[in-house]
């Protein structure tokens, strides 16, 4: 039966390579520069909301504990700082403690690409000239890629929920609305509730208009990596959509050192108190920062989901010649 199913995969897979194919072509024609990196590494950057993978390196009785590398800025912001210029990463990651779905998988290819002297709209931009160039090697016809619908969360929260823009982001007044839309609040803080309505009343309706949704501004507790807005509620930090699937995280990126550690011991503590695996923080990105990081911006572009849109297909195992979950 697998084979069966791997075969009739096969003229999803060949969609995979072209999509694959056409990212490498576009950001070489854009002058990036491709890096290869580790996918292993002793620490890694805290972020509370993902779970990772822990094993050990062995050598007689030298024992090193190691995790596979949730994402690739931890190697990108230190060549970034040092000097490496606009490059990008197209390879593995992992996550942990996400149950296989038609949408995700514990090991999975992603795409990051940084742009130097970039606010995160430039990268939005940049972003939507690849996927035109993507879709003229693809000629998916049922794609409208000419612009962006583009929402602020507060829009969004307001137009899909019902929340005004003070109710989402004065913690008590959110948790209250919260209460009144019928969630469980005890027990639940304001981030978790933000997530639960962020989940079932606002994602359902992104990428559903015609167009990819770029949906933007999102609240600070949501962007430990990112630079804060003058209002110092929200951060500069998109996501995009297409069919309701989201794609890609974008961040005009934090330069400031001090403000990074700071954010890094309050993303320690929350994995450590929901009990996520403990990892050393990576204070190699912390010591590049201090080096010296130039204004910037970058994005993370989940490259299996983003084949199964081209594509046409339902589920990112659709895309696989070899499943090793089934």
């Amino acid at each position: 039966m697998q084979i069966e199913t791997n075969i009739q995969n096969l003229s999803a897979y060949k969609k995979y390579l072209t999509v694959d194919e056409a990212v490498h072509e576009f950001l070489k024609n854009k002058g990036y520069l491709n890096i290869d990196l580790p996918v292993l590494s002793p620490t890694l950057i805290p972020e509370s909301y993902l779970e990772v993978f822990e094993t050990e390196f062995k050598y007689f009785s030298t024992k090193e504990k190691l995790y596979l590398t949730p994402s690739p800025e931890l190697f990108l912001k230190r060549l970034l700082a040092y000097g490496v210029g606009d490059c990008y990463y197209l390879g593995k990651s992992f996550r942990n403690s996400d149950p296989p779905s038609t949408l995700h998988s514990f090991e999975f290819k992603m795409l990051e690409f940084y742009k130097m002297g970039a606010t995160y709209m430039d990268i939005a931009n940049e972003v939507l000239e690849m996927l035109n160039f993507i879709n003229k090697k693809v000629k998916n016809e049922k794609l409208n890629l000419s612009k962006w619908e583009k929402l602020s969360i507060s829009e969004a929260f307001d137009k899909y929920s019902g929340i005004s823009e003070s109710e989402l982001f004065d913690k008590k007044l959110f948790i209250n609305k919260s209460k009144e839309k019928g969630y469980r609040t005890s027990g639940f803080t304001y981030e978790d509730l933000w997530s639960q309505i962020y989940s079932q009343e606002i994602e359902p309706h992104l990428g559903k208009n015609g167009q990819p949704t770029l949906i933007y501004d999102y609240p600070k507790e949501f962007a430990a990596l990112a630079k804060h807005n003058a209002d110092n509620k929200t951060a500069q930090r998109f996501e995009f959509y297409i069919n309701g699937i989201e794609l890609g995280d974008c961040y005009t990126e934090l330069t400031d050192w001090k403000e990074q550690m700071s954010r890094f011991e309050v993303e320690d503590k929350s994995r450590k108190n929901s009990l996520k695996t403990p990892h050393p923080i990576d204070k190699g990105v912390i010591e590049a920062l201090k080096y010296g990081l130039k204004d910037c911006s970058g994005i993370a572009i989940g490259m299996d989901r983003l084949a199964m849109v081209f594509a046409g297909v339902t589920s990112i195992d659709k895309l696989k010649l070899i499943n090793i979950t089934s």
